[in-house]
């Protein structure tokens, strides 16, 4: 079958050609509008994230299924002991009928109490909810199989729509020659622009939002790097100047150098025009290197006239703008005399990207991999140190250091405890390099990223948005942007040399205050049913709620954190709550920590053996929340009041 394609090449404007070869047939080409296949691409985005939803809840699913296993053990032992402690009575009557010399043979179904048969009944439920049990999780590992096998399928999708939107980089070649004739015609020089690996396809949209910047920088080497025919000469160089885009591929990022071999950066001119600009002072010695950077400041311009093409101090700041807005970064390269070079990193796609995930404060923000080059831990004292003078020691080199929340103008200072190492993020941009302070680093994933809108496309720092499994909303932000924004602010602010939190209740930009954490609450419970219940009760309540099924694991939970009340019930696995409560008091850390009890035993002799081991209260199965609650209350709004005095 013979199609004439081109026929229908004027009829579908912002159209992509994708390739179709079907097996036995010619290769052709489809005209594909190019917002089909990103309605495409954004689909299939949808679906990984309804696939990572149900790994969430098949991970829930065996964390259900493992409850389940360990309350099956228990019951196993209970039932085994039960069953013991039946057996012992069928054997003291068996002696007891001796004793008083009667017949009696045990296989009369009579002799047998009713006791004796509920032991076997729940003997057989056991078993049959084991059998459950398996059942369940033979069908959770299948799920687990199939949902991973539907991963590959749905990577393997996503991979061939994003192809489909790639476009080689030759197909911006027509529009750079001409911007390079047109700038060289009215500069009045000789210029020669080369391609080199222009084959290499980047996302349709990449190329779209970078054209203007691309243009910026060809037309940045002419006005600026490339000299006069006769001063080229001079200098023993071939009158006509060359530049070179250069392409090559760095894992999920492309990189583009745009490199001229003119006069290199004038250093001496980018200081004098720095310092009248107020970017660095009188007395500065900035070296080359933190020179080089200046020249993407707005307002920034080293030509001594205003023409068509230099002196209006604008073009490389908002090169900067569009590369940092991609999540990329530019890189400054020049040798006096032989020319400079600017590598322009980019993501191969907007579509997907790796992020990393971390939490700041009650906030959870990503940030896109490339960008971070480390992550190291700090102590208390070095964290103090650091915000004290605003550095953070990074072997040889001393980098500006910020807490990430209060770069996002959402708090001064973390609240997290300070009783574990702190994570520090060394992020690199170009060359620039700091150090951003940040409560958790969740981890690295890679994620769908969402079309920002006209609205938010413009917020510094902002590169893209995406949708967690759970459905919360998470912006991917660029810390070094945010940085070079709010970073003098951030260091002139009074508030920023003092080290202690409750110093500094103000957050920045808003005026509002800082919102301390909510109290934390320790639920000690064999019960798994107690243990949700109470956890549902106390988050309604706004409290925070941490979980431990006995003694033991209840000791674990508060070497993490110090809860402001404990609720612990007597009889647990492993230790129970009077070990627990024991443990405690005989600990100076937790002697003063309070404790409420809440249990089915309410007989006195067990009031009083908790009141001896310092037991604040003492609750009985079932109980009242309002009870429950009023205590809770009146413990934590004590310690609230003793924290503020």
């Amino acid at each position: 079958l013979q199609i004439d394609w081109a026929r229908f090449s004027n009829r579908a404007p912002n159209v992509l050609r994708a390739t179709v070869t079907p097996h036995g047939l010619a290769s052709g080409a489809v005209r594909v509008k190019a917002a089909l296949l990103d309605r495409l691409v954004n689909h299939a985005g949808e679906v990984s994230i309804t696939r990572s939803r149900i790994d969430t809840d098949v991970a829930q699913l065996k964390g259900a299924i493992v409850d389940l296993t360990d309350n099956l053990d228990r019951m196993r032992n209970q039932l085994r002991e039960i069953e013991l402690q039946a057996e012992s009575q069928i054997s003291s009557r068996l002696e007891a009928v001796k004793i008083e010399r009667q017949s009696f043979d045990p296989l009369e179904m009579d002799r047998f109490t009713r006791f004796q048969e509920l032991t076997r009944m729940l003997a057989e439920s056991v078993n049959d909810v084991a059998t459950v049990h398996r059942g369940l999780q033979r069908t959770v590992q299948s799920t687990e199989d199939q949902l991973a096998a539907q991963a590959r399928l749905t990577r393997e999708l996503q991979d061939n729509l994003l192809r489909t939107r790639m476009i080689e980089f030759d197909s911006l070649a027509d529009r750079l020659y001409r911007v390079v004739r047109q700038a060289a015609k009215e500069t009045g020089k000789q210029v020669r622009l080369d391609i080199v690996n222009g084959t290499i396809e980047v996302d349709r949209s990449v190329l779209e939002r970078m054209g203007g910047a691309f243009e910026h920088l060809l037309r940045n080497c002419i006005s600026h790097g490339i000299e006069l025919p006769d001063v080229r000469v001079a200098a023993g160089k071939d009158p006509a100047g060359t530049v070179t885009v250069g392409l090559h591929q760095e894992g999920n990022e492309v990189a583009i150098e745009f490199r001229d071999d003119g006069a290199g950066l004038d250093f001496e001119r980018i200081r004098e025009r720095a310092m009248a600009l107020g970017l660095i002072g009188r007395q500065a010695q900035p070296t080359e290197a933190e020179l080089a950077p200046l020249i993407f400041a707005p307002g920034f311009s080293t030509a001594l006239e205003v023409t068509e093409l230099a002196g209006r101090g604008i073009g490389m700041d908002v090169v900067r703008n569009e590369v940092n807005a991609l999540g990329g970064r530019v890189e400054t390269h020049s040798v006096q005399g032989q020319g400079v070079a600017f590598k322009v990193v980019v993501p191969l796609t907007t579509a997907v990207t790796q992020v990393v995930m971390m939490r700041a404060g009650a906030m959870t923000v990503a940030m896109p991999s490339t960008l971070v080059e480390s992550v190291k831990r700090m102590t208390e004292a070095e964290r103090s140190k650091a915000h004290a003078s605003g550095k953070f020691g990074d072997g040889a080199d001393a980098l500006p250091f910020y807490w990430f929340g209060a770069l996002l103008q959402d708090s001064l200072r973390s609240s997290d405890p300070v009783d574990k190492l702190l994570p520090v993020v060394i992020v690199r941009s170009a060359q620039q390099r700091i150090a951003i302070h940040v409560d958790e680093v969740l981890g690295n994933q890679e994620v769908v990223v969402k079309n920002l809108g006209p609205q938010m496309s413009r917020l510094p720092g902002l590169s893209g948005i995406t949708l967690l499994p759970s459905g919360q909303v998470v912006l991917i932000y660029n810390p070094v942007a945010l940085a070079n924004l709010y970073g003098d602010a951030l260091r002139a602010h009074a508030d920023l040399s003092i080290p202690d939190q409750a110093a500094s209740p103000a957050r920045i930009g808003g005026g509002r205050t800082e919102q301390p954490l909510a109290p934390l609450i320790l639920v000690v419970d064999d019960s798994l049913t107690v243990r949700r219940v109470t956890q549902r009760m106390l988050l309604r309540e706004g409290y925070r709620v941490a979980l431990a099924k006995d003694g033991l694991d209840g000791l674990e939970k508060l070497a993490e954190e110090r809860p402001a009340v404990l609720l612990s019930d007597i009889e647990m696995p492993r230790m129970d709550g009077f070990d627990l409560v024991r443990n405690l008091r005989n600990d100076a850390r937790w002697r003063e920590l309070p404790v409420i009890m809440i249990t089915s035993r309410i007989a006195e002799k067990h009031k009083e053996h908790a009141a001896s081991l310092g037991v604040n209260h003492y609750l009985g199965k079932p109980y009242s929340e309002d009870e429950l609650l009023r205590l809770i209350g009146q413990y934590t709004s004590a310690r609230t009041a003793v924290s503020a005095s």
